[in-house]
C-alpha cells in the first residue's frame, strides 16, 4: 500500500487524502447525532414485540405518547402498490430517522439507502413520512421510526405486510381415461396470504365443491363424471384465479334408440339407429347375414357421430324383414334388431270381416242400394192413396 502511494501523482494523492478525511469527519458527525437513535432501535429489535399493543392499521403514534416505545403498527399493502410509513412528532423532537431492521433509510432529510423506490414525503414539526414505491415481498418486515426528544430516544416499530394476489403455478393437463379408472388432479397456487384452493365439477348435476385441497382424487370414474373441472385459488387480495381441466371418460357404445318402422310398398322408408359412445361409435348394417353398404341400388347408408340412418327410396316386398344395427369402437360393440314391415292403408284394405274398412270403389254399390230401398218404400205406400 505504501509503495502504491509513493508512485501516485502528488495531486491525486492529496485529493484522495482529502476525500478520506471528509468521510471520517462525516462519520463522526453522524455518530454524534444518530448513535443514540441506532442504539435505541437495536435495543427494540432485541427485546422484540411480545408485549406490544396491536394498533389499528395505518394509525400513527405520537412521539409524546406513553405507549410510543412499545406500540407495533401494521401497514398492509398489495404487491406493486406504494407503502406509506409515518411518524407523528412534535416540537420536542430534535432528531428523527427511519430504519429497516438495522439499516438506515433516511436520517432527517438525508437519504442513506441506495434504493430509488424509497423517498421522503414529509418532514415537518408534526410528522415524518417516507414512501416505498412498487412494494415487493422482500420489503416485508419491521421498520423503525427513531426520534430524539429531550435527550431521550424513543422508537416506533411498524410492521409492513405485503399481500400478493393468488397465482396458479401448476395444474394438471387435460386427461382421457377409460370408464372405471382412477384419476388425480393437481392445482398448485401461490400468494400471500396462502390462497384457498377449491375444485368443482362444471355440470348441471354437480352440487358444492368436490374438494378444498390442492388435489382431487376420483376413483372408479363414470361417464357422468366426464367434463370440465374448475380449480379456483383465492385469498381475498384480488379476485379468484380460475383454471379448468377437461376430463374425457371413454366407454363402449350402447344403443339408445332403435325403432321398427312400417312403410307401404313403393314409398320411402327410413330405419335409424342411435348410439352413445366415447370415442364416437362406428356403424354397420346387416340384413340376415348380408352387410349393407352405400351404393347398393335404391339404398343409402348415412353415418353420423351419434346415429346411423338406412334409407330405402322405393320400398319393395323384398325389402321387408329384420335388420341389425351394429355400433362399435375400440372399447367394445353392441347391436340392435330393427324390423321394416309392410304398412297397409285404408284404400288398400278389403273386406276382412266385421269392423273392416272397405275399399273406396264400393261407393257405387252403396248408392245403388239406397235407390232400391227408396223404390221399395214407394211401392208400399202407393196402395194407401
Amino acid at each position: 500500500m505504501t509503495g502504491l502511494l509513493a508512485k501516485m501523482h502528488p495531486s491525486l494523492f492529496w485529493a484522495l487524502l482529502a476525500a478520506m478525511a471528509s468521510l471520517l469527519l462525516f462519520q463522526a458527525i453522524f455518530l454524534s447525532r444518530f448513535l443514540p437513535l441506532l442504539i435505541q432501535a437495536a435495543s427494540a429489535d432485541r427485546t422484540g414485540s411480545a408485549g406490544a399493543v396491536q394498533l389499528e392499521a395505518g394509525v400513527p403514534v405520537r412521539s409524546g405518547d406513553a405507549t410510543f416505545p412499545k406500540a407495533m403498527d401494521n401497514v398492509t399493502v398489495r404487491q406493486g402498490e406504494s407503502a406509506i410509513l409515518r411518524c407523528l412528532v412534535d416540537n420536542r423532537v430534535t432528531r428523527v430517522a427511519w430504519l429497516n431492521r438495522s439499516s438506515i433509510l433516511f436520517a432527517g432529510n438525508d437519504k442513506w439507502c441506495l434504493d430509488s423506490r424509497v423517498e421522503i414525503v414529509t418532514n415537518t414539526q408534526t410528522q415524518y413520512v417516507i414512501q416505498i414505491k412498487d412494494v415487493n415481498v422482500y420489503d416485508e418486515g419491521p421498520y423503525t421510526c427513531s426520534v430524539q426528544t429531550d435527550n431521550h430516544p424513543k422508537t416506533l416499530r411498524v410492521y409492513l405486510i405485503v399481500q400478493v394476489p393468488p397465482q396458479i403455478v401448476e395444474i394438471s393437463s387435460d386427461i382421457s381415461i377409460n370408464e372405471g379408472g382412477n384419476i388425480s388432479l393437481t392445482c398448485i397456487a401461490t400468494g400471500r396470504p396462502d390462497p384457498m384452493i377449491t375444485w368443482r365439477h362444471i355440470s348441471p348435476k354437480a352440487v358444492g365443491f368436490l374438494s378444498e385441497d390442492e388435489y382431487l382424487e376420483i376413483t372408479s370414474i363414470t361417464r357422468e363424471q366426464s367434463g370440465a373441472y374448475e380449480c379456483s385459488a383465492s385469498n381475498d387480495v384480488a379476485p379468484p384465479i380460475v383454471q379448468r381441466v377437461n376430463v374425457t371418460v371413454n366407454y363402449a357404445p350402447y344403443i339408445s334408440g332403435a325403432k321398427s318402422t312400417g312403410v307401404p310398398v313403393g314409398q320411402k322408408g327410413i330405419l335409424q339407429c342411435e348410439a352413445s359412445a366415447v370415442p364416437s361409435a362406428q356403424f354397420l348394417w346387416y340384413k340376415d347375414d348380408k352387410r349393407l353398404t352405400e351404393g347398393q341400388k335404391g339404398l343409402k347408408v348415412e353415418n353420423k357421430a351419434f346415429f346411423s340412418r338406412l334409407t330405402f327410396f322405393n320400398v319393395s316386398e323384398q325389402d321387408y324383414g329384420n335388420y341389425t344395427c351394429v355400433a362399435f369402437n375400440q372399447l367394445g360393440n353392441t347391436n340392435a334388431s330393427i324390423i321394416l314391415y309392410e304398412e297397409t292403408t285404408a284404400l288398400q284394405t278389403t273386406w276382412k270381416g266385421p269392423g273392416a274398412v272397405h275399399d273406396g270403389n264400393n261407393g257405387g254399390s252403396r248408392r245403388a242400394g239406397c235407390v232400391w230401398l227408396l223404390s221399395f218404400l214407394l211401392f208400399l205406400l202407393l196402395p194407401q192413396f
